[in-house]
C-alpha cells in the first residue's frame, strides 16, 4: 500500500511510515535499512518541533498541525499524520503534482486507518494540546528583541502576516519585526534551529546531497503558518502568519528584505535589546 504512491504518483521519490518516536513502520523500495532509519529520526524530530511552534502562528482554541513541507532546489519533502502516534513521509522530485501527491498520501492513511496507529509507548499527553505543561511564551514577555524595520514593515504590508524573527548561523536572534517578546524569540529560536538541521538531514530522501541547498521550510497549521527560509550567508528567516494569508506574497516580501538584513545583522553582532 505504500508502495501505491510511488507507483502512481510520477515524479514521486519514497515514502515511509514512522511511529511518533522514530520507529520505521514501512517503506517503499529502493531505500537501504539505514535510509529508512535515518529518515524516520529525522522525521520523528521533525514533527515535534513542528508542533512546538504552533503559538507562534497566533493563539487559538484548535492549533492542530496539519502539515509540514521542506523545499529544496532538487525535491520536496512532505510529512503527515497518519493515526494516533504515526506519521507518513513522502518524497518528490521538485516538478511533481503536489495536489495528485497530497490526495495519495491522504488516501493511504485512509484505507490503512488503525494500522498506521502506533500508541506511544509511554502514554502521555501532548502539553501543547492538553493544556497541563507550561503556557507557551507571549510576545510581550521578557523584553523585546532588537525591532528591524525592514522586517516590520514586510509583515505590515501583508493581511494575515504575524511575525518575523532573523536567526543567525549559530541559531541567535538577530532582530525581529515588533512585538516579539524575548522569550518568545528565544523559545522559537531554539525550536527552528532544530527544524533547520532537520530539514537538512532529509536531503538524500529528497534525491540530493547531505550539502545541497535547502530552501525552506514550512509548517501548516488549522490556525496558521509557520515558515523558515534561507536568508543567506548561512543566516535563516523565521516568519508566522494567519492561515488566510498569502504566503507567497509573504514570502517574496521578505525575501526582497534578505540584502540588507544580511548585511545590517553582522554589525549588530546578535545583540538584542529593548526596542
Amino acid at each position: 500500500m505504500v508502495q501505491d504512491i510511488v507507483d502512481n504518483v510520477p515524479r514521486a521519490r519514497h515514502a515511509v511510515v514512522l511511529s511518533a518516536d522514530g520507529i520505521p513502520r514501512g517503506s517503499t523500495d529502493g531505500l537501504t535499512g539505514q535510509d529508512v532509519r535515518t529518515i524516520s529520526a529525522a522525521m520523528a524530530g521533525m514533527q515535534s518541533l513542528s508542533r512546538a511552534t504552533a503559538h507562534f502562528a497566533g493563539p487559538s482554541q484548535d492549533r492542530r498541525w496539519i502539515q509540514t513541507v521542506i523545499e529544496f532546489q532538487h525535491g520536496w519533502v512532505f510529512l503527515i499524520g497518519a493515526g494516533q502516534g504515526a506519521y507518513l513521509a513522502a518524497a518528490a522530485e521538485p516538478d511533481v503534482d503536489m495536489e495528485q501527491l497530497s490526495f495519495r498520501m491522504n488516501r493511504l492513511v485512509s484505507r490503512l486507518g488503525n494500522n498506521l496507529t502506533a500508541p506511544p509507548r509511554v502514554t502521555a499527553g501532548d502539553p501543547a494540546e492538553d493544556g497541563h505543561g507550561p503556557s507557551a511564551p507571549r510576545d510581550g514577555e521578557g523584553g523585546s528583541v532588537f525591532v528591524l524595520a525592514e522586517l516590520d514593515e514586510a509583515v505590515a504590508s501583508v493581511p494575515g502576516a504575524l511575525h518575523a524573527l532573523l536567526l543567525g548561523a549559530d541559531g541567535l536572534p538577530r532582530g525581529a519585526s515588533a512585538g516579539i517578546g524575548r522569550n518568545l524569540a528565544d523559545t522559537i529560536s531554539a525550536a527552528m534551529t532544530g527544524i533547520h538541521a532537520y530539514s537538512r538531514a532529509t536531503a538524500p530522501f529528497a534525491g540530493g546531497q547531505q550539502d545541497d541547498e535547502w530552501i525552506q521550510t514550512v509548517i501548516e497549521f488549522e490556525h496558521g503558518w509557520v515558515f523558515l527560509i534561507a536568508a543567506g550567508e548561512g543566516a535563516f528567516l523565521a516568519a508566522a502568519a494567519e492561515h488566510g494569508c498569502d504566503i507567497e506574497e509573504f514570502t517574496v516580501r521578505l525575501s526582497d528584505t534578505m540584502p540588507a538584513l544580511v548585511a545590517g545583522s553582522g554589525a549588530r553582532g546578535g545583540r538584542t535589546g529593548d526596542a
